[in-house]
């Protein structure tokens, strides 16, 4: 007896900004403010600086940065560590956007920088969380700037509390 196959399609929408993209003003600040961050980045072991900047629905813009440990992988990515501590800050606040960067010691540009499978999950609970998307913006290479939708349009096949729960 042969096993049927079926066929699935996954589509996901991001734009992809070339050099010729100007952010808009909220998009800007946001990346400027991750910028700022990066300088209190603790990566001495990858010698790769990441920070992430949340917009908030209130307003506010929230940052974390990579903290790494020698005792790998106790460490925690930016994206994470700014979540987290909006969650613990801002309770119920939702994120309205969230961008990343990241820069090799002694760089004078941006290096390209995707967010891990364990950040894209974290995102996606908050997500599910706050009943509603955020976009994220990342650097893909240089001079090229993804946006996403929504960090669910990062993770397909991702974990979530009704794929979890017992049938």
């Amino acid at each position: 007896m042969q096993a049927e196959r079926s066929t699935n399609n996954l589509s996901f929408e991001m734009t992809d900004f070339t050099t010729n993209y100007q952010p808009h003003a909220d998009d800007q600040m946001l990346i400027a403010n991750a910028e700022a961050a990066l300088a209190n980045a603790y990566a001495p072991y990858s010698a790769f600086h990441v920070a992430a900047a949340l917009l908030l629905d209130n307003g506010v813009i929230v940052t974390g940065t990579n903290q790494e440990n020698a005792a790998y992988p106790a460490g925690m990515c930016a994206e994470r560590v700014a979540l987290f501590t909006a969650a613990s800050q801002y309770p119920g606040e939702p994120i309205r956007k969230m961008a990343v960067v990241a820069r090799r010691d002694g760089a004078k540009d941006f290096s390209p920088a995707t967010s891990c499978g364990s950040c894209r999950q974290v995102m996606l609970e908050f997500e599910h969380r706050q009943g509603k998307p955020f976009q994220v913006i990342m650097l893909e290479r240089p001079g090229s700037w993804l946006q996403a939708r929504s960090a669910a349009s990062l993770l397909p096949f991702s974990f979530n509390k009704s794929n979890l729960s017992e049938p």
